[in-house]
């Protein structure tokens, strides 16, 4: 069995956000970089794949050679091996190409990525892989149990969730619930050291054309400042709320 897990380099939560070049390029500058967390559920599920089913893992990354540390750690925790391929991830599109482009290459039962990653927050990359490759898909996964030659998922829909079984090859979009938080692992002293000597290969990335190009980004508007209003003054604080903030 072998698992192919998409690996996002994003911004630490508590990293401060700017923007650069007229507020057309992000500023990398003072940034922590961790694995981004949905995926990381998706590369939890995978080491549980490997302990229990024997499955060999490997982790791929679409980006320059500061993912590389995001990469060992991802092999600290559990993986096998690594490819980082070598391009900007500028466009949803382009990186699902070069994902399906070495899932085709390598032989892949399956390919486990996040829903989403918390820095874009496109939520497209994992539906264009499996379109590309025209594998099944499961997105929203919160559950994956092997059941005999199939699997068995549970995903997240609105106002409950729905249970369904698909063989191999198949493409999961995976959040919380894949894996609880509580069963992460952290790399312990013996998986860094052993990630330092696990291969990590960087491949070319294939022809490709970005579909979509960013304008301009913008913060979030301030939070406007708090206005007090007196306890025995109950007409004001209805017409305040009706007028001003609108939500009556």
């Amino acid at each position: 069995m072998k698992v192919l897990v998409c690996i996002s380099h994003v911004p630490d939560t508590t990293s401060k956000i700017n923007f650069t070049a007229d507020n057309s390029a992000f500023d990398k500058n003072g940034v922590q970089y961790v694995i981004n967390p949905y995926d990381e559920f998706g590369l939890t599920r995978a080491v549980w794949l490997k302990e229990k089913q024997g499955a060999s893992i490997t982790v791929l990354n679409v980006g320059n050679k500061e993912t590389e540390p995001t990469l060992r750690k991802a092999l600290a925790i559990g993986a096998d091996t690594a490819i980082r391929v070598e391009a900007d991830p500028t466009d949803a599109f382009f990186v699902a190409q070069q994902i399906a482009a070495v899932a085709k290459e390598g032989g892949y039962d399956m390919i486990i990525a996040g829903r989403e990653s918390i820095d874009y927050n496109g939520g497209q990359v994992p539906g264009m892989v499996a379109a590309l490759l025209g594998w099944p898909f499961v997105n929203a996964c919160v559950g994956m149990e092997v059941n005999g030659d199939s699997y068995d998922f549970v995903r997240e829909i609105d106002g409950g969730k729905e249970k369904l079984s698909a063989s191999a090859p198949f493409v999961v979009g995976g959040q919380k619930g894949l894996v609880e938080e509580k069963d992460l692992r952290i790399p312990n002293m013996r998986g860094i050291m052993q990630a330092r000597t696990k291969p990590l290969e960087v491949k070319a990335p294939v022809e490709a054309a970005n579909k979509t190009q960013t304008g301009a980004f913008s913060k979030p508007a301030p939070k406007s400042a708090v206005k007090m209003v007196d306890a025995e003054n109950m007409a004001e604080l209805v017409r305040m709320l009706h007028e001003e903030a609108k939500v009556i």
